[in-house]
């Protein structure tokens, strides 16, 4: 059976464990929010383009079918 002590060899101590824990959790999260936000900023911008594309289209169409 393992001994409970501390193994020799560097290993982290628990401060240094929670420490990289906690910088680990916000770069995660920070990242994650980081990466709706451009998904939403692309996707409202797509979504603005096709509504211009859709008034183009709109317009030609008008054009089209006036006598």
């Amino acid at each position: 059976m393992g001994s409970p002590a501390r193994r020799p060899g560097g290993g982290l101590s628990r401060k240094q464990r929670v420490d990289r824990s906690y910088k680990l959790i916000v770069a995660t999260a920070g990242l994650g929010v980081g990466g709706l936000v451009v998904l939403f900023v692309i996707s409202g911008l797509l979504g603005f383009l096709m509504l211009v594309a859709a008034a183009v289209a709109g317009f030609f169409l008008k054009q089209t079918l006036s006598p």
